[in-house]
C-alpha cells in the first residue's frame, strides 16, 4: 500500500461548484432517491442510499433536503430515471468518464455530445476510456483528523487498497465492494469523514497545458453545469503554476 500518490483531482472545479449550489443540490437529491428506491429508505439497511447522504451532508446540503428526497422515493416517479456512462476525449488526449442520470435517454446523449464537440472532445465507444481508470470506493478526510501514519494503519486495518496524504487531505482509496465496511469502520475510529463516493481513479495522467488546459476546463464546466450529469472523472495533469495562470 503506497503511502503517497501523484494521483490528485482538481479541486478548483469543485470550488466552482459554489456559484450553482442548487443545481449541485438538484444531482445530489437526484442520487438519494434513486438509492432509496433501488434499496430500502433506512440507510443503516442501504449501503447506496448511506453513500448518498454522506456525499450530500460533505457539500452541506441542508437536512430537510435530504429528508425530502428520501420521501420522494415513496412516489413513482424515479422508476423512469436511467443511470448512463459516457466516455471520451478531450484536448491534449485527456480521457473523460461522465456519469449521467436522466429520465431522457436521447437528450442526455445529444447534450454530451454537443458539449464535448464544442469544446475540444469527442465522444468515444463504451471501453474505450474505463481501461485506463479503476473503479474504487473513496473516503477523505481532513489533515487535522489524524496524522498519516494513523490514517494508514487504520486503512490496512480496515482492508483498504491505499491510502494517500498531501497538503489536502488524507484520502483512502477501496475495493468497489469494500466501501462501504471500510467507511463504517474508519468512521468507528475517526468520526463522519468529509466525503464517501464511488469513484474512477486513473492508472496514469495526461499533461495538458497552456490552450489545451483552458480549453479542456471549458468542456469540464460545461459538463458539471449540464442537469443530467451527476460526476465527471478524468485523467488530466495541469500544473499548480497553469492552474495559477488560468484562475488568474
Amino acid at each position: 500500500m503506497a503511502g503517497h500518490s501523484k494521483f490528485k483531482n482538481i479541486q478548483f472545479r469543485k470550488d466552482r461548484q459554489d456559484k450553482a449550489r442548487s443545481k449541485l443540490f438538484s444531482k445530489l437529491s437526484r442520487d438519494i432517491t434513486l438509492a432509496a428506491r433501488q434499496g430500502v429508505p433506512d440507510p443503516k439497511d442501504n449501503s447506496r442510499l448511506r453513500l448518498a447522504i454522506a456525499s450530500a451532508k460533505a457539500e452541506s446540503m441542508p437536512k430537510d433536503n435530504i429528508e425530502r428526497a428520501i420521501k420522494k422515493a415513496q412516489g413513482g416517479e424515479v422508476d423512469t430515471y436511467e443511470e448512463i456512462r459516457y466516455e471520451g476525449f478531450g484536448p491534449g488526449g485527456v480521457g473523460l468518464i461522465v456519469e449521467v442520470l436522466t429520465d431522457n435517454r436521447n437528450r442526455a446523449a445529444a447534450n454530451v455530445r454537443t458539449i464535448f464537440g464544442k469544446n475540444g472532445g469527442a465522444l468515444g465507444e463504451t471501453g474505450s476510456v474505463a481501461f485506463m481508470f479503476d473503479r474504487l470506493g473513496q473516503i477523505i478526510y481532513p489533515l487535522a483528523t489524524a496524522s498519516e501514519d494513523a490514517v494508514m494503519e487504520a486503512a490496512i486495518e480496515a482492508g483498504a487498497e491505499d491510502a494517500v496524504t498531501d497538503e489536502e487531505a488524507h484520502t483512502v482509496f477501496t475495493a468497489f465492494e469494500d466501501l462501504s465496511a471500510v467507511a463504517d469502520a474508519l468512521e468507528t475510529r475517526f468520526g463522519a469523514p468529509k466525503s464517501t463516493a464511488i469513484v474512477w481513479r486513473p492508472k496514469s495522467t495526461t499533461p495538458v497545458a497552456g490552450d489545451q488546459a483552458a480549453t479542456l476546463i471549458k468542456l469540464l464546466d460545461a459538463l458539471d453545469d449540464d442537469d443530467d450529469v451527476q460526476t465527471v472523472f478524468s485523467n488530466e495533469d495541469i500544473s499548480d503554476a497553469e492552474l495559477a495562470r488560468l484562475n488568474g
